[in-house]
């Protein structure tokens, strides 16, 4: 009869339970692993030879074959070498378990049986406490992220023989209370809104823009705080709830990169790719379909710095995930679904040169035009907010005045997200204004009749879309909320359409 322990394979951000079925069968000593693993599962076959050497036990004379099962979907990770090495000492009778607790087993194995930290522990764990399964042995450098879980008991080891001596009631299992902390990181120390000088108006509506989520475009010359602005934005949203981190740290998690932030991730992130990032790197894809960085900015900020230099092509490409709030990333092996609602930021030069509307800019309107075509309607229909940066005055710069703190502005967003989480309290997926739906927006989008009559003659003026139009519905309910306003009044409707600074001056342009 063959031997089972249970691990955990991903896909996408979620994973699923695996048995491990290790049966000895008559042959020339080696090990066949089947079940669709990848090269790295399939590699496991001289790790864990040389750890069950290493830890002084004796690898069978016999052909092991090993079985990932459910064996009809792919696996991937090198995070079966601990599991597969249990299930080889039980097979050969070198391991007694004597615990009769179900347990879950990962871990990756050196050649001198050292266990190394894996990725993608926290939805492993979580998918062995959906499945039952009351306990689970990690890694040592896992284990505080493994602790995130709860309803789930938790144990880390450093090597193979102190785990079989722990499942044969040999050892007590001693708790490392260094690996259990999980101290606080902020990574925002020191950046604060009240360092930003002169730009009181736009800061407006940047408050605005955190508020309700919406996408927000920059668009000034060289030098004047667009990403200096950019940011500072994270510093002003909202904290993140316990499901939200959750789902962040998962990401993080699955892509590999969670060892860097020591835990639970409680502060939006805040990513900012190079403007000659790759498709795939900024939607996500490669070989195993990893996560790309709009999942990474999950629940946070993605901050696009000198967008219009960015690939075309890489830019359509998130036309998609903006409505839709995730990703699917589709190859030959693998297909996987990521979420990917971000607050998108973005900024730009108005010109070639960068100073357009001034005496120093020598560019024509179709130099201008060409410009900023490079950002196309589509994308540019997305922008909730579209703002000009003016540069700032030598004496606002000279003088020792301070704006707003970012705790006076965070004050300020959190009360009108507030509004916004009971207004949406029995809508699952939905938590601020940017991601209502047309039947939402027609349910608390009300306009009075002289909001009604002035979107009318903006509509008449610009010919904006019916994507914009909603935008602009919006915007002004997050106007709205800002004074707690039940009512979308015609202030705000004004306030939501002279958000659209770059649309207008499009709509205004002659090329001959």
């Amino acid at each position: 009869m063959a031997s089972i322990v249970n691990s955990f394979a991903i896909s996408g951000v979620e994973a699923y339970l695996v048995d491990v079925e290790v049966k000895t069968i008559p042959g020339q000593p080696m090990i066949s692993i089947v079940g669709l693993g990848d090269t790295a599962v399939k590699e496991a076959r001289e790790r864990v030879e040389a750890a069950i050497n290493d830890s002084r036990y004796t690898f069978p004379q016999k052909k092991v074959v090993i079985n990932l099962a459910p064996s009809d979907l792919r696996k991937s990770g090198s995070h079966f070498d601990l599991s597969i090495a249990i299930g080889i000492l039980i097979e050969t009778g070198q391991l007694v378990l004597k615990k009769e607790e179900k347990f879950g087993i990962i871990g990756e194995l050196s050649l001198n049986s050292r266990l190394r930290a894996c990725s993608g522990i926290l939805p492993m764990v979580i998918a062995a406490r959906n499945a039952g399964v009351k306990n689970i042995i990690v890694p040592r450098d896992n284990l505080r992220e493994a602790s995130l879980v709860a309803g789930i008991q938790v144990y880390g080891f450093a090597a193979l023989k102190d785990v079989a001596e722990f499942l044969e009631d040999k050892k007590p299992y001693q708790a490392d209370e260094k690996n259990t902390e999980s101290p606080a990181r902020d990574g925002m120390e020191g950046v604060d809104f009240c360092d930003v000088q002169g730009q009181d108006g736009l800061i407006e509506y940047i408050v605005v823009a955190a508020a309700g989520g919406h996408n927000l475009l920059m668009i000034g010359s060289p030098g004047c705080g667009k990403s200096m602005i950019a940011k500072r934005i994270p510093t002003i949203l909202p904290s993140m709830t316990e499901e939200e981190a959750l789902e962040v740290t998962k990401i993080y998690s699955v892509a590999g990169i969670l060892k860097e932030k020591g835990g639970l991730i409680r502060n939006r992130p805040f990513r900012s790719p190079h403007h000659n990032a790759s498709t795939n790197s900024l939607i996500g894809g490669g070989k195993d379909a990893t996560p790309g960085e709009i999942s990474l900015a999950h629940n946070g900020v993605l901050f696009l710095d000198e967008i219009a230099e960015f690939g075309k092509n890489t830019l359509e490409s998130l036309r998609q995930p903006m409505e839709d709030q995730r990703v699917t990333i589709s190859r030959v092996r693998y297909t996987n679904t990521y979420p990917a609602s971000f607050m998108l930021v973005a900024a730009m030069n108005p010109c070639s040169c960068g100073y357009f509307g001034t005496d120093r800019c020598k560019c024509t309107d179709y130099e201008v035009m060409k410009y900023r075509q490079k950002i196309s309607g589509p994308i540019m229909d997305r922008m909730d907010i579209q703002k000009y940066v003016r540069p700032v005055d030598f004496m606002d710069l000279s003088n020792d005045y301070q704006g707003a703190t970012s705790e006076s502005l965070r004050q300020r967003v959190e009360a009108a997200r507030k509004i916004q989480q009971q207004r949406f309290a029995k809508i699952p997926g939905i938590n601020c204004n940017s991601q209502m739906s047309n039947q939402l927006i027609k349910e608390h989008c009300i306009l009075e009749d002289d909001g009604k009559k002035l979107l009318m003659l903006a509509y008449q003026r610009y010919q904006y879309s019916a994507r914009a139009y909603h935008k602009y519905l919006k915007v002004a309910r997050t106007f709205a909320d800002m004074e707690a306003s039940a009512k979308i009044r015609k202030k705000d409707v004004a306030l939501a359409i002279m958000a659209r600074d770059l649309e207008k001056d499009r709509a205004g342009m002659t090329v001959l």
